[in-house]
């Protein structure tokens, strides 16, 4: 048993959607979540940049005492994985790629796997190889979104944003056109614009939702370690931003489906 929190972290607050999977799987579990607000997005910023921050950000985490780190950020994981593992020396970490692209594998039935992403996820070839390390003969058609993040980081949401619909089903045409069956949310903010994505796509085409993914694969290396927390005691939450604590409590809410109390957020870095 470790009681010790997980580091958790993201370029803002889509990684509270991988936050709403664990409280979910694992509510004894116990984690500091760092939004880093004052930088996102990451996805259009370049590799070098990328890598610069997500090692801030784990030695940050590594600094709160974590036993483990969940990278709940799809850029991050495919850019700067390598230099995030340096950073945490014996610590654990864990990103979404991975895991997601092995759910996919598991679900597709054509062998026709799509991936919407930020642009430098899709830029770095991450899924492609990731899907192709388990399923030689799959397609992987990726497209990159760079108007969702910014949207979704502004509070808008809501299925019957005109500006939202249009980009999404821009963004899901070319997965229509080359017939997938299975569509990866390669960015842990998608999850909160699921109902626009299921609408764009229709009712056949199953999503992968990477952050939930990427929760099943961290419980399963803390059990293999023997690290999992006390199963009678509810975890504790902590939550910390770049910037904006209290606009993060706001719209977080609604990527946990709870209030987050503005006096629980505390801004740093």
């Amino acid at each position: 048993m470790d009681t010790r929190p997980i580091g958790i972290f993201d370029s803002g607050l889509g990684g509270l959607t991988a936050v709403k999977a664990l409280t979910q799987a694992a509510p004894w579990e116990s984690f500091v979540y760092l939004g880093d607000t004052k930088n996102a997005p990451y996805g259009d910023r370049t590799r070098e940049q990328i890598q610069a921050l997500s090692r801030r950000n784990v030695r940050f985490l590594r600094g709160r005492g974590v036993k483990a780190l969940l990278v709940a950020c799809n850029t991050s994981t495919a850019n700067a994985m390598d230099v995030m593992r340096a950073e945490a020396g014996d610590l654990p970490v864990v990103g979404v790629i991975e895991p997601a692209a092995a759910a996919a594998v598991s679900v597709t039935g054509s062998g026709r796997i799509g991936v919407l992403a930020t642009a430098a996820t899709v830029a770095s070839g991450a899924y492609v190889q990731a899907v192709r390390r388990l399923a030689r003969q799959a397609t992987v058609t990726a497209v990159p979104c760079p108007r969702l993040v910014p949207l979704v980081e502004s509070g808008r949401t809501d299925i019957a944003d005109p500006e939202l619909a249009e980009a999404v089903r821009t963004y899901c045409a070319p997965l229509l056109a080359a017939g997938v069956d299975t569509v990866v949310l390669g960015c842990t903010h998608y999850p909160i614009i699921r109902q626009v994505i299921r609408q764009a796509l229709g009712a056949d085409i199953a999503l992968i939702d990477s952050g939930a993914a990427s929760v099943g694969s961290l419980l399963k290396e803390l059990e293999d370690r023997d690290a999992l927390g006390d199963r009678s005691k509810d975890g504790r939450r902590q939550y910390i931003c770049s910037g904006g604590a209290e606009r993060f409590a706001a719209l977080g809410s609604a990527f946990l489906g709870r209030d987050i109390r503005p006096d629980t957020v505390r801004a740093a870095l």
